[in-house]
This record gives structure tokens, C-alpha cells and sequence, in this order.
């Protein structure tokens, strides 16, 4: 009795109660007894008002666990890190040991510009074969018993649609077994000729090891860019590093593990840059690759593989490009509120990068481990998983119908690698603007012309065609920083619940103890009750 307060009955505990709670309403239950339409009234509208209280709380909740986030922006002012920049001169090695088939090639595709369009190309856009590169210790491939195929020529192709009958260009890729075919077709013929020699090249690039040692050829790599300046200082040795690419050829990552002071950017605006002077050569020698003529360059973060097809743009010959970068940066919540990634350790994807984790890495990594166990090889332009090899159609005939199925699927996100692929929970984007002027003038082009010629050997005598520029600068060093933050957090929700139980009751969280120490109250009597019940029973015997 000491512990617990006792009551005749419930009647008077519930009387008790109703007297003494600081919940608003309640104790018009019981002074109006004698009125039994007042009770009934103010008894309707206390259920209601929990009716109404508790349908809120469910709102909250299921608003909560949907986990939605808000933006917030903040603007930030700060020396920063020059980004990481990739040049490629959009003209890729001639390798001596697939010399022969890709002249091989490029006479079939003349043959096929000749049948479809009537036009004679002419002899020196192909053939070319000065500056060959050769792979030591490796024959030619004329000895390796590879074959360019026949089976997937150039033609014509009618359909009907809407009623009318359109033609268009394409070649015809089969199955295994030849029951499933479809032509890979383009309305423009010259879409679908650099997309059928490209299949070709495929094939015949795939028969070079993995590992192809062009260091003894860093000269003709050298000449690529004559001048370089950063914040008016010339570039140093160890302020790129270069690779080559099957496509875009011979390439440059300035910056590219962002860990030098040099590279540190405290100054916007043109001065303060970095400034090339490239050479745009347009003596190609492979040119069905690419009908564009001058540099590509592409912006990107650091320790990240420049995706030059995705985000890469174009830089004319002849012409003086300042390219402005304003960087904005991205923070997201990850957890219940998004899929994010740290660094890609979590991710179910095998990254086939030796780079820090980006999206287009583990699409293009999921899409490979797909097109090995699927199709039995790996696409050229992508690093092979361990154990696997390139696709070519000497061994694999079908590798193409499987190819271009299988990217149909990813392109309309019917594979998974878009659910298995994540986005960084933080990166940085770059905002690029761009302005041109033809360069050099008329008035400094032939002692801009003999400085380079002194220089650094230059000896072209075209107008400007073959030389270009090109700055790129930030325009201001403050950057965006775009953050997700939870719309609804924790406090958030406590306060809101406190908010509507005040709407309701006018009471606060004692109101709700005082609820619990009536229901507590409501038990120990029935139990004595019941107690009391069961003696009752058991006296007469």
C-alpha cells in the first residue's frame, strides 16, 4: 500500500484521473455526469481527437521511413587542386603487327564506299604506312593464321514503317547456330561505316598482347604538345603521364594523381592556367576511325580513368580555345536515404580499373564480367577480367550478335548494372565554357610559325591546320557544395509528434507518463480483483 495507490473501483480510478490529468478535455467526462448528452459529446470528440492524433503520427512515420533528403548549398572559397586534364591527338598507332590486315581493311572499305555511294575514295586516305610501330619478338599477323571476315559486308536495307519504306545501311550479325539475325543498321551511311570498320578493327586489334611496349617510341609521342605553361610556369617531366588508346591514340593525364603543390591553384582567370600549344596533325593513320579532325580533351577528377567517348570534347586545328571550369561538389547521405558508394569497396562488381571508383568504371567492369560469361570473350575497349580473352570473330563467329544484344540491354537498363552500380557518395562535376578565336593570325602566323619551327622541329607548311591552342583556367576558385541532409531526422520527428499531441490535448510528454501510470494502475487492480474473486471462491471449502 505503500508503493501503490488502491481504489474502491475503477469508477473512482477512472474519476481519479480525470480530475487530476494535465490532458485538456478530460475532465468534462465526469462534471457533467448528470448530463448524459454533454458526457456522450465531450466522450465523441476525445476519441476523435485521438483518432485524429494518431493518424498524423502514422503520416509521420511512414514519411520517415520513406528516408526522403533536402538539398542544401553552400558556397566555399578556398585554394584548390588544378583538376586532372587528358589531351589525345585523335590519331591512333599503326601497329607493324596488324599493319597488313588493316590495309587489308582499309581496302575493303573503299570497296564498300565505291558499291554504296558510286564514290572512287581516293588512294591516300588509306594505305598509310609510315611511322608503323612494331612489337618485338612478335611475326606479323599474315603468319598467325588470322582472317578478316567476309561474312559481315555492307548493304542496303529496306523496311516498311508507318506505311512508307525507308533504307538505310547496315551489316548482318547471326547467332551460333544462324536461327537469330538482325542487321546492326543506321539511316546514315556514315554512322554505320565507321561502326561496321570499327567492328572490323576490333577484331583485328585483339590479336595484339595485352601488354604493348611503346616506350622505345616516346618520341613521336613527345611531339605531340610544344608548349606547355601552368600559372606561367613551363610543365615538368614528371607532370604527365601518357598512354595510348586504341581510338583517340596517342593521349597525355596532366595532373593526374593531384598530390603535387605545384598544380595548386590560388589565382582564377586566364595568366594563371594551363596553356598548350598541341599539335593537331591530320595525316591519319588510321582514318575510318574518326571522320573528326583535331584534339580531344576531357576534364575529370583525380586517380580517374578518363572515359573519352563519354565526356570528352573536341578541340579544332587552327583555332585558340580558352576553356573555363567552374567545379561544383557533390555530397550524398548513402544508407536508408540513397545508394552511394565510399570508394567502391562494398560494391558486388569487380572493378577491372586500377583507378579510384567512378560510375562509368563499375558500368563498364559489370558489362565485361557480363559479356565474358555470356559471350565467351571480352570487348576490346575494356580490361579483361583474369583468365579471359579478346573477342574476335576467327574463334568467336557470333561475338558480334552477342555484343550488340547484350549492349541493347544495358543502354535500356535491362541488365542489372545499374542497380549494382552505385554513384560516389561524394565527387566532384566540372562545369566547362568555352571560347574560340582562329589562331595563329594572319600577322603572327609566320613568326609563331618559325619559333616553333626552331623550337621544337616543326615543319608543316599548311595555314594554320595542323597547330592549335588551347587554355584551360578557372574562372573563379569559390565552388558549390551541394549537400543531402535528411528532411525528416530524428528531432525533427520528436518534434513534430510534440507539436500534434499539443494541437490535440494541449499537454506535454508528462500528460503522456500520467497515461501510462493509468493504464499501469488499471492492471494491478484487475489482478486484485481477479485476486479477491478467487479467494472469494475458495473460503466455503
Amino acid at each position: 500500500e505503500g508503493l501503490i495507490e488502491f481504489y474502491d473501483s475503477f469508477k473512482e480510478m477512472f474519476e481519479f484521473f480525470c480530475k487530476n490529468t494535465t490532458i485538456h478535455g478530460t475532465i468534462r467526462l465526469v462534471c457533467s455526469d448528470s448530463n448524459r448528452m454533454k458526457t456522450a459529446f465531450w466522450t465523441l470528440l476525445l476519441l476523435a481527437s485521438f483518432g485524429m492524433l494518431y493518424w498524423q503520427f502514422a503520416l509521420m512515420f511512414s514519411q520517415y521511413w520513406a528516408y526522403p533528403v533536402v538539398l542544401t548549398m553552400s558556397m566555399h572559397s578556398e585554394p584548390k587542386m588544378f583538376p586532372a586534364v587528358t589531351i589525345c591527338n585523335l590519331d591512333p598507332y599503326r601497329f607493324e603487327l596488324v599493319s597488313e590486315h588493316l590495309e587489308q581493311l582499309d581496302r575493303m572499305a573503299e570497296e564498300s564506299i565505291t558499291f554504296l555511294y558510286g564514290v572512287n575514295a581516293s588512294a591516300r586516305l588509306f594505305h598509310v604506312k609510315d611511322r608503323n610501330i612494331r612489337v618485338q619478338g612478335l611475326a606479323n599477323l599474315s603468319s598467325s593464321g588470322f582472317k578478316l571476315s567476309q561474312n559481315f559486308s555492307l548493304l542496303r536495307v529496306s523496311d516498311l514503317r508507318s506505311g512508307k519504306k525507308h533504307s538505310s545501311v547496315g551489316f548482318r550479325l547471326c547467332n551460333s547456330t544462324g536461327g537469330s539475325c538482325f542487321y546492326k543498321s543506321h539511316s546514315s551511311g556514315m554512322d554505320v561505316l565507321l561502326e561496321w570498320y570499327r567492328f572490323h578493327y576490333m577484331n583485328i586489334m585483339a590479336q595484339l598482347p595485352l601488354i604493348v611496349n611503346i616506350s622505345r617510341h616516346e618520341e613521336h609521342i613527345h611531339d605531340m604538345v610544344y608548349s606547355c605553361q601552368y600559372d606561367g610556369e613551363p610543365c615538368r617531366p614528371s607532370d604527365f603521364v601518357h598512354f595510348h588508346h586504341p581510338v583517340f591514340g596517342i593521349c597525355y593525364t596532366f595532373n593526374s594523381k593531384g598530390t603535387d603543390p605545384f598544380w595548386t591553384a590560388t589565382k582564377p582567370g586566364i595568366p594563371y592556367g594551363l596553356s598548350l600549344i598541341l599539335r593537331a596533325e591530320q595525316k591519319d593513320h588510321i582514318p575510318l576511325l574518326s571522320t573528326v579532325a583535331g584534339v580531344k580533351v576531357m576534364i575529370h577528377n583525380h586517380n580517374q580513368t578518363p572515359f573519352l567517348e563519354h565526356e570528352g570534347f573536341d578541340i579544332r586545328p587552327g583555332i585558340a580555345t580558352t576553356i573555363g571550369i567552374q567545379q561544383d561538389e557533390v555530397n550524398r547521405l548513402g544508407g536508408h536515404y540513397g545508394k552511394c558508394t565510399t570508394d567502391g569497396s562494398d560494391v558486388a562488381v569487380e572493378l577491372l580499373y586500377n583507378n579510384s571508383y567512378t560510375l562509368q568504371a563499375c558500368l563498364h567492369s559489370c558489362f565485361q564480367h557480363i559479356m565474358v560469361r555470356e559471350c565467351g570473350c571480352g570487348y576490346y575497349y575494356y580490361p579483361l577480367p583474369a583468365g579471359a580473352r579478346y573477342c574476335d570473330y576467327n574463334t568467336q563467329p557470333a561475338w558480334g550478335h552477342c555484343f550488340y544484344q547484350l549492349y541493347s540491354q544495358l543502354r535500356n537498363h535491362h541488365l542489372n548494372c545499374f542497380e549494382q552500380c552505385p554513384k560516389p557518395c561524394r565527387e566532384s562535376l566540372f562545369k566547362v565554357s568555352a571560347g574560340t578565336a582562329k589562331w595563329p593570325s594572319k600577322k603572327s602566323q609566320d613568326w609563331v610559325r618559325q619559333a616553333l619551327r626552331h623550337q621544337n622541329g616543326y615543319n608543316s607548311t599548311s595555314n594554320r591546320k595542323d597547330i592549335a591552342k588551347v587554355t584551360i583556367f578557372y574562372q573563379q576558385l569559390n565552388y558549390q557544395a551541394v549537400h543531402e541532409a535528411p528532411l525528416l531526422s530524428e528531432n525533427l520527428l520528436l518534434s513534430s509528434m510534440g507539436s500534434q499531441w499539443s494541437l490535440w490535448f494541449g499537454s506535454s510528454v508528462l500528460s503522456v507518463v500520467e497515461m501510462l501510470e493509468l493504464l499501469v494502475d488499471t492492471l494491478v487492480l484487475s489482478l486484485l480483483f481477479c485476486h479477491q474473486r478467487l479467494r472469494a471462491r475458495s473460503a466455503p471449502r
